[in-house]
């Protein structure tokens, strides 16, 4: 596997670049995970097309800058700089998330960038002044105790009755999220709380839009997601049983199949 480090304005960028070809895949994890996440994904896909996963600032290996949050519009310019460094001109970009987030920004301010972009398990809405106020209190836990936060979040993603089918899937998490830090964490978080709504967005957009969603996610509330996907000229959903947050792992083989016939379908535009 090719893992590489890339310079930003002076702090390292983690990523990773596999396969060949044209057709460019890019994934995008989301908050408190990394590009490990997708390996599966990355071994299915990498025969067939390229494939590039990139660990977000303070999160993996990827470093972060001290006392800035790292607002979705950073980490979009972030990855640009991977996919500059990479001379790909032309991609689709799934965001897992907080992943969703980063790839709504990076869609609005490099539109010619994007053939086509997959919401999983995220939205396009700015947080409400409650989501805000226990993003800070979030944070204030994640600053007092990191672990403990880590261990309690991280099987709450998975709908409960896959919290014993995925137990080892869970345990790999919490065990990729403690070699995080505090500081990362919580400007991510930070970050997060800034985002602006990009509905306008999904009502202008050129690209075909994929909305993946679990009828079990205890995040992202169904009918919003719903709703969501009226708006874009060219809307797909999925919408998957038994499902929670999580279903690039909960339902991978599903997924699997849809991504990358949605990758070449937007590819032959």
């Amino acid at each position: 596997m090719t893992h590489q480090t890339l310079d930003f304005n002076g702090i390292n960028l983690h990523y990773q670049d596999e396969g060949n070809g044209d057709i460019v895949l890019v994934l995008i994890h989301g908050f408190m995970s990394d590009l490990r996440v997708w390996s599966y994904y990355v071994f299915s896909y990498m025969r067939e097309i390229r494939v590039i996963t990139i660990d977000l600032l303070g999160h993996g290996q990827s470093e972060w800058f001290e006392n800035t949050p790292s607002t979705m519009e950073l980490q979009a310019q972030a990855v640009k700089t991977i996919l500059d460094h990479l001379n790909i001109k032309e991609c689709v970009m799934v965001g897992h998330s907080m992943g969703g987030y980063v790839s709504l920004a990076f869609a609005e301010a490099y539109p010619q960038y994007i053939k086509g972009l997959c919401l999983l398990h995220s939205h396009a809405l700015a947080d409400s002044n409650n989501v805000k106020e226990k993003r800070e209190q979030t944070c204030n836990i994640i600053n007092q105790n990191r672990a403990s936060f880590i261990i309690n979040f991280i099987p709450n993603l998975f709908a409960p009755a896959n919290h014993d089918k995925f137990y080892y899937e869970i345990k790999d998490l919490q065990d990729s999220a403690l070699e995080s830090k505090a500081d990362g964490l919580i400007l991510a978080q930070k970050g997060i709380a800034t985002r602006t709504s990009k509905i306008d967005l999904l009502k202008t957009i050129n690209s075909p839009v994929l909305f993946i969603i679990g009828k079990q996610d205890s995040r992202i509330q169904l009918d919003v997601a719903i709703a969501q996907a009226s708006f874009p000229k060219h809307s797909e959903i999925l919408i998957l049983e038994n499902v929670g947050h999580m279903g690039h792992i909960e339902s991978r083989e599903i997924i699997k199949q849809r991504l990358l016939s949605f990758t070449y379908s937007c590819f032959a535009i």
